[in-house]
């Protein structure tokens, strides 16, 4: 990801160019240093978190240290998400292995 000198702002390529999708400036393409960048071509749906309430949570890591407020099971799937600022915990997001009730847990 390349930012814009003027504003801060994301730049995106256009041609050999990259241009500045919040006030039109533009600079050079460096070619050689793209292998540095990740776009989201290149990302997986591995990277992907979901918190949606219609999540496939079946098959994600599983937390055994949880009590399910609704059926007493000791067993839950878990997704991370950042929902703070990067210098909080990030929130569990969890779903029962055996009645699917969801709920959140904080750090």
């Amino acid at each position: 990801m390349q930012f814009c000198d003027d504003c801060g702002s994301m730049m995106k390529a256009d041609g050999d160019r990259m241009v500045c999708a919040n006030c039109g400036a533009t600079s050079e393409r460096d070619r050689e240093r793209e292998d540095e960048f990740v776009t989201t071509e290149a990302q997986t749906d591995d990277d992907v978190i979901e918190s949606d309430e219609n999540a496939n949570f079946e098959g994600k890591p599983k937390a055994t240290d949880i009590v399910c407020d609704e059926c007493g099971n000791q067993e839950a799937w878990y997704t991370l998400k950042q929902t703070a600022s990067a210098d909080e915990p990030p929130t569990r997001f969890f779903k029962c292995t055996e009645c699917g009730h969801r709920w959140r847990g904080y750090n």
